[in-house]
């Protein structure tokens, strides 16, 4: 009995300092959390009726947000930038809009894999490019993100398309209980099933390594070129993830790429991702991506003109 209890006492400790230790690495992001609740009940405050309906359109709006804020801190932890995110979701979303309309269910399943393919080759191509030409990433992607926009342009010229139902099913309504959007369950699953097995795969650890100091990483034996360009092809698959989200919440999609890339770098300085490279992770600015939303609601409520909530932004 006395040794049970004492394997209790042994582990009670040690959970609490695990805890704590979380903590102290994580304590941009507790704030974070921190300030959203705060946030949340401020949101409360001036519209008393923010409710299910609400909580259902954030997480709706928040979803390709949130998804981009992803694909940029990945490539920013590995000690580059992407400017060409907005374009590549454009170009996706129109892709998966125009394969989709009128087809089958079934067919609509082929698209998205084949759509998650093509964000994968256009993350990579601007890996390459930067990597073969070794000009600026911020250079290369700004030049590519017109590259990228044309493209979709040429598909599609207005906003249209469709989507199938099973995928908008999945950006819309609520799961399991009305207080939790489907979106949000989406968002986590999916960041979850990839980030989670790649922060602590060799490739994750070589994306760390090269952010924080890529002389040191090359002479431990990281494939430094072929570590950058793997970042920028998981770039744009959560690129192409949030094209397919703009797809599913719209129904429809456009041509011309939204706000998205600057928003994303903003939730991921806000989210705790270092602009210089090899720290940071993606819970942060997903929180950073919910606050910037939520702010612009307030800010709606509070018959505040919506153009100063970009400002704000």
């Amino acid at each position: 009995m006395s040794a049970t209890t004492a394997g209790v006492e042994q582990v009670r400790p040690g959970l609490a300092e695990s805890f704590a230790a979380w903590g102290r690495r994580n304590a941009w992001v507790v704030g974070l959390l921190g300030f959203l609740v705060l946030l949340l009940q401020f949101t409360r405050f001036i519209q008393p009726n923010y409710g299910v309906a609400g909580v259902q359109g954030l997480g709706i709006s928040v979803l390709p947000l949130a998804l981009a804020a992803v694909a940029q801190a990945i490539v920013v932890i590995s000690g580059g930038i992407d400017l060409s995110i907005g374009s590549m979701m454009a170009l996706t979303s129109v892709v998966s809009a125009v394969l989709m309309k009128g087809q089958s269910e079934e067919f609509g399943v082929l698209v998205v894999i084949g759509v998650l393919l093509l964000g994968l080759a256009l993350g990579a191509i601007n890996g390459a490019v930067v990597v073969v030409t070794r000009v600026p990433d911020i250079v290369v992607t700004l030049a590519m993100s017109f590259v990228w926009a044309g493209v979709a342009l040429l598909i599609l010229k207005t906003p249209g398309g469709g989507s199938a139902v099973w995928l908008k099913d999945l950006a819309s309504g609520s799961f399991v209980n009305e207080w939790i959007p489907k979106a949000s369950v989406v968002l986590i699953v999916i960041v979850a099933a990839i980030w989670i097995p790649l922060r602590r795969s060799r490739l994750g650890l070589s994306i760390y390594a090269i952010g924080s100091l890529r002389l040191a990483a090359f002479r431990s034996g990281v494939a430094v070129n072929r570590t950058r360009i793997a970042a920028y092809a998981l770039t744009g698959l959560f690129s192409a993830l949030g094209g397919l989200s703009l797809t599913a919440s719209t129904g429809i999609a456009t041509p011309v790429p939204g706000p998205y890339t600057l928003l994303s770098v903003a939730a991921i300085v806000l989210g705790g991702v270092s602009l210089a490279g090899g720290r940071g992770g993606v819970f942060g600015p997903i929180l950073a991506v919910v606050i910037l939303q939520l702010i612009r609601t307030d800010m709606t409520f509070l018959n505040v003109n919506t153009n100063l909530a970009v400002v704000v932004q």
